[in-house]
C-alpha cells in the first residue's frame, strides 16, 4: 500500500526544483526545498508521540511553514485539523477535546492563552509563528529532510475540518484521502491549470478554498503561487502582473474595483478569476468584466463537499449562477417536505453525490444519517434550482448561515450569547447585504420590561466570546420579533425589514 493523497500532490515533487512559492518579500522557495522541510516536520511530529490517525490542531498564521505542516499530516498518516486565528481559547478548547487531538500548534502570542487549553487536554503544545520562528520550527531543524512516508489509503482521513449548523456545537466534516485528490483531479482538467500558471494566493489555509483547492490544484499541476499572508490591495494590486490565475472571496473583487488602478491594462496577462465562498453579486460580475474584460469564474463548494459545481472555462460563464455540476458530481434539486426530485427551474433543497463528499461528521453517527439520504446524496441544506442548460443557481439557505466576507457566521451561537445578558429577552441573528462582505450579521434585540441595556453593553458581551468575524455590523431594537403560527421566528421577514440597515 501507499499514500493516496501524498503520493500523487507531493511525491511527484520532490526533486522538482522549480520555483513554488514566490514571497511577498521576494524570497522563492522550490518544491523540493519545501519538500524538504515537510520531511523534517513530520519527523518531529513523529519524535513526539503522533501515530497515523492522530488528530494535530493547528491555529497559526499563513507562512511557507504552516503550508508544510499540512503536507506533513499527509505524509506521517496525521489528521490535520486546521482553525481560524481568530477563534478565542474557548472555541479552542471545544474543537482539541471534540477531536481527542494530540497536540495542539498555535502562534507564540497565543502560547500563553492556549497553554490552560492543552493542559486541560493534557497534549502538548509548541509555536510556529508567521515568520516561521517557534518551538516548533526550531525543535524540527534539527530533524532528517528525508521521512519514510507512511502507508495511507483513499478511504483513510486526511483532514478534519469544524462547520456547524444553525444549532448545536461544531461538527468535524470528515475528509478522506480520496475527498481530496478526486477535487483536486477535477479542478485542476476543467479549470486547465498547468505548470506555466502562478496563482496569485492571498486566501487564509484554514479553510477549504485556500487550501484544498487553491494549494492542491497548484501541487497536481506543478503550477506556483504567490504567497501573501493576507488580502491587500496594494499587495495584490502589485503582484497581478506576475501572476495568471487568482481565486478570492467576492470582497476580494468589490475591493479590486474600488481601486483606479485595476484595469484592463493591469491584468491583461492574467488568464483566469476565480469566485467562491459566498455570493458574487451580478453587479460585481458586471462591473469587473467592464473593468477589465474579464468574466469571473463562480462555483459551488462547502466544507463537507469541496467543490461541486463550476461555470466553463470554455463557454458563458453566467452571472448569478455557480455553473454546471463538476464532472463525476451529481447534483439534484428536491422538494424541501417530501424529499422527492422536482422538475428543471424549480427551488428545492440542493444535494450532490460524488468523490467529493465527505465521510460524516466525527463521532456523530446520528447526525450524519439525518444529512444523508439512503442513496448516498448528501442534503447540503442550500436552497436552489437548476435551469434548462444545467447552471446551478444558488437562491438562499434552508438553515440561516450568514456568509460573511468568505467566513461562515452561525445565528444561534450568537443568540445564545445576546440571549444570555441581563435585559435582553430574546435575539434573532439574520444576514443582510453588504457590498464589501457579501453579508453582514445584524443582531435584532428584544429587550425585557424596564431594561437598560444598550448596543455597547451587547457588543462587550460577545467581545472576548466569539471570533472578530462573527460579531454584529449593528444592533437594532425592536419590541418584539416577527413569529408564524408555530411560534417560530420569521427570520425571513427579519431580513427583508432591515435589509438596507447599514446603508
Amino acid at each position: 500500500m501507499a499514500n493516496h493523497l501524498y503520493d500523487a500532490l507531493f511525491a511527484p515533487n520532490e526533486t522538482n526544483d522549480a520555483p513554488f512559492l514566490r514571497l511577498k518579500n521576494g524570497d522563492i522557495l522550490s518544491f523540493s526545498s519545501f519538500l524538504k522541510i515537510t520531511a523534517q516536520f513530520a519527523n518531529l511530529l513523529g519524535d513526539s508521540g503522533l501515530v497515523a490517525g492522530d488528530r494535530l490542531v493547528v491555529q497559526v498564521h499563513k507562512s511557507p511553514q504552516a503550508l508544510a505542516i499540512y503536507a506533513a499530516c499527509v505524509r506521517a498518516g496525521i489528521i490535520f485539523l486546521p482553525l481560524n486565528t481568530a477563534y478565542t481559547p474557548a472555541e479552542v478548547d471545544y474543537f482539541v477535546s471534540d477531536s481527542g487531538a494530540s497536540m495542539l500548534l498555535c502562534d507564540g502570542s497565543s502560547v500563553d492563552v492556549l497553554s490552560p487549553v492543552a493542559a486541560r487536554n493534557k497534549i502538548e503544545i509548541r509555536t510556529l509563528n508567521g515568520d516561521g520562528s517557534g518551538t516548533f520550527a526550531q525543535a524540527a531543524a534539527g530533524k532528517s529532510d528525508r521521512f519514510v512516508t507512511i502507508d495511507r489509503d483513499g478511504d483513510d482521513l486526511a483532514a478534519l475540518l469544524y462547520t456547524s449548523g444553525t444549532t448545536g456545537r461544531s461538527k468535524g466534516a470528515m475528509l478522506s484521502h480520496d475527498n481530496l485528490l478526486s477535487n483536486a483531479r477535477t479542478l485542476t482538467g476543467c479549470w486547465q491549470f498547468s505548470n506555466r500558471d502562478v496563482l496569485l494566493h492571498a486566501l487564509p489555509i484554514f479553510h477549504t478554498h485556500g487550501l484544498f483547492v487553491a494549494v492542491n490544484v497548484c501541487l497536481l499541476s506543478g503550477a506556483s503561487m504567490v504567497f501573501l499572508p493576507g488580502f491587500n490591495t496594494d499587495d495584490v494590486v502589485k503582484f497581478i502582473p506576475a501572476s495568471t490565475v487568482m481565486m478570492g472571496v467576492p470582497t476580494f473583487y468589490t475591493r479590486l474595483l474600488d481601486d483606479q488602478r485595476f484595469s484592463g491594462e493591469l491584468t491583461k496577462k492574467m488568464r483566469l478569476f476565480i469566485s467562491g465562498s459566498a455570493p458574487l453579486l451580478a453587479e460585481t460580475h458586471s462591473a469587473f468584466e467592464q473593468r477589465t474584460g474579464h468574466y469571473i469564474l463562480e462555483r459551488y463548494g462547502m466544507t463537507e463537499t469541496n467543490m461541486n459545481t463550476s461555470n466553463p472555462y470554455d463557454g458563458e460563464r453566467r452571472a448569478g449562477t455557480v455553473g454546471p455540476p463538476l464532472p463525476g458530481v451529481d447534483v439534484r434539486i428536491v422538494d424541501a417536505q417530501t424529499a422527492t426530485a422536482i422538475p428543471l427551474g424549480e427551488v428545492g433543497i440542493i444535494e450532490v453525490h460524488g468523490p467529493n463528499v465527505f465521510k460524516g461528521y466525527w463521532h456523530m453517527p446520528e447526525k450524519t444519517t439525518e444529512e444523508f439520504r439512503d442513496d448516498g446524496f448528501f442534503i447540503t441544506g442550500d436552497l436552489g434550482r437548476i435551469d434548462a442548460d444545467g447552471y446551478v443557481h444558488i437562491v438562499g439557505r434552508q438553515k440561516d448561515l450568514i456568509i460573511s466576507g468568505g467566513f461562515n457566521v452561525y445565528p444561534k451561537e450568537l443568540e445564545l450569547i445576546l440571549d444570555d445578558v441581563d435585559g435582553v429577552a430574546e435575539s434573532a441573528v439574520i444576514g443582510v447585504p453588504h457590498g464589501d462582505f457579501g453579508e453582514a450579521v445584524v443582531g435584532i434585540i428584544v429587550k425585557t420590561p424596564d431594561s437598560r441595556v444598550d448596543e455597547a453593553d451587547l457588543l462587550n458581551a460577545i467581545d472576548t466570546s466569539i471570533a472578530r468575524f462573527k460579531r454584529p455590523k449593528k444592533l437594532v431594537f425592536v419590541d418584539q420579533l416577527p413569529r408564524n403560527t408555530m411560534g417560530k421566528v420569521q427570520k425571513n421577514l427579519l431580513r427583508e425589514q432591515f435589509a438596507d440597515c447599514l446603508q
